[in-house]
């Protein structure tokens, strides 16, 4: 999910690649649409969660405050920036792929790229594109957290928060988000080839089945998450500073990180990990299922 899909130059001259890019964008949207109550139960425990204790408590305060339909807040734009970031990110990726493959033939005159320099490709890639799109991320925590009639539409958020917060408000919280991209996508990348290379290793006569891929997609999933969660915690904070009244204007990622170990402990860093675990075997599995589904439809075959 990190590295973007490695297309081949036949793909890339017969526009095969638009078709994977399509597909992956209808699986992403249909698969966050699917999850989004558990994703917006997520961002609601990590910010209010020293308000509220527990799974059942969170979700009746937000059924009591906006009904059924609340729980979809903030998916549209969840799904609106699918389409950049994937764009953004595919075109940054294939940049960056050049870049390494010029240096690395002008030292050894190998131009095939492994599994760590496509890794290092693919950070590169996520960073320019999150950069870019971060402030969709602004906006779809202020939504998921927004008060029923706070925001009529995405132009008046905007303009609203522009004009109360200014511009910077638009990545608060850029930094952790930033950093967290590294461990997540290396512990995902690594665990993943690992389960998957000592499968092979026992089982050389016998391919991998997809099913057993997406375990293992699972697995490295969690791993990841795991490990970088604290960091997602505290940019989802920073991003809703100006929504909890609690919350200080002036704190950093230092601070808060400090705030939440003296104020909750550490248990306070994996706060709403729960809800997010729960999500990744669905959003997962209808990904995948959405993908061959729309992939057969456009007529992509798999390389």
């Amino acid at each position: 999910m990190n590295v973007p899909d490695d297309f081949t130059q036949s793909e890339m001259v017969s526009g095969m690649w638009w078709r994977h890019l399509v597909a992956g964008g209808v699986a992403g949207a249909v698969s966050r649409t699917c999850t989004a109550p558990l994703d917006r139960l997520k961002v609601y425990m990590q910010v209010h969660g020293y308000r509220s204790q527990g799974i059942v408590t969170c979700l009746r305060d937000m059924l009591n405050e906006g009904g059924m339909l609340s729980l979809w807040r903030g998916n549209g734009i969840n799904v609106l920036k699918i389409a950049p970031e994937s764009a953004i990110k595919f075109g940054a990726y294939e940049q960056a792929k050049r870049i390494i493959r010029r240096s690395r033939k002008s030292s050894s005159g190998v131009t095939d790229l492994n599994i760590y320099e496509r890794f290092v490709a693919g950070s590169i890639a996520g960073g320019v594109s999150q950069s870019i799109i971060y402030p969709l991320e602004v906006l779809k925590t202020r939504f998921a957290l927004r008060k029923t009639g706070e925001y009529r539409n995405i132009i008046v958020a905007i303009k609203k928060i522009y004009k109360t917060e200014g511009l910077r408000c638009f990545y608060r919280g850029y930094v952790p988000n930033l950093l967290g991209i590294l461990p997540y996508a290396g512990i995902d990348l690594a665990v993943y080839e690992t389960l998957k290379n000592n499968y092979i290793r026992k089982h050389e006569e016998k391919a991998p089945s997809a099913y057993l891929l997406l375990a293992c997609g699972t697995a490295s999933s969690t791993c990841g998450q795991v490990c970088s969660y604290p960091l997602a915690l505290v940019r989802t904070r920073l991003q809703a500073q100006c929504v909890d009244a609690k919350s200080q204007q002036k704190d950093t990622m230092t601070s808060l990180f400090k705030n939440i170990i003296k104020s909750e402990g550490v248990k306070g860093l994996y706060r709403g990990i729960t809800p997010n675990f729960m999500k990744v075997a669905p959003a997962v599995s209808i990904s995948y299922l959405v993908y061959e589904k729309t992939r057969l439809a456009l007529g992509v075959e798999m390389s």
